[in-house]
């Protein structure tokens, strides 16, 4: 488990494992805080005719939480998920095939959907799927101040007035997803924005030192 944490940051200590399950074909588990969740990544497969499309994969997102069955809530942060992920990976490498991207939520305590986005792109690398950029998730909360919270606890998006988070790609920092809940500003959405392409920058560097470290234990 390679765990990173910096006390001049905003963003809550954060660890990743990866290949911790044996059955899918790339796996992670990625922690933010206390909110942690667990994905597993299978294919290419085979893909029902149904779902068939002829020129790239299909990707399917499931989010199973930690309790009860799966929610509308659950829905869209699959929608947020599967959005992002098309944006990245090179399914057209793998037509007519299926790709599925499964995720259990283990505990949460606030920015869910951007850990969420962060164990998926590590269970992809994991996998060894191609892809043209990595990607990030960061969560940023407005309270009733005005005042910006990068990656919020449960406790604080509760007390907030509008939450967004935003998909971050590696090579120019680009949005490559939003999910926005309240009421903000213009303003206020420029600034998260900058904010998470900032915060960004500190993930993508413990995505290449989780990735160096483990691959120098094994050459």
């Amino acid at each position: 488990m390679e765990v990173c944490g910096d006390s001049n940051s905003a963003l809550r200590e954060f660890g990743c494992e990866q290949s911790l399950l044996s059955r899918p074909d790339g796996s992670s588990s990625f922690i933010q805080g206390d909110t942690s969740v667990l994905a597993g990544v299978y294919g290419p497969a085979e893909v029902k005719i149904s779902k068939e499309i002829y020129d790239r994969a299909t990707l399917e997102v499931l989010i199973q939480p930690k309790v009860g069955l799966p929610s509308v809530r659950e829905r869209s942060q699959e929608q947020c998920v599967r959005e992002t992920c098309e944006a990245s990976l090179l399914s057209s490498l793998h037509p007519r095939s299926s790709l599925t991207l499964v995720f259990q939520v283990l505990h949460d305590d606030g920015s869910l959907l951007s850990c969420l986005l962060n164990a998926a792109c590590m269970a992809l690398m994991d996998a060894g799927l191609p892809m043209s950029c990595l990607f990030c998730g960061v969560t940023c909360a407005i309270d009733t101040e005005g005042q910006i919270i990068t990656d919020p606890t449960a406790a604080q998006e509760k007390e907030s007035r509008a939450l967004l988070t935003f998909a971050i790609d590696s090579t120019e920092h680009r949005v490559m997803m939003s999910s926005t809940k309240g009421s903000f500003s213009v303003h206020e959405l420029q600034q998260c924005i900058a904010v998470s392409q900032k915060a960004s920058e500190k993930i993508f560097q413990f995505y290449r030192d989780s990735v160096r470290r483990r691959y120098s234990k094994t050459l």
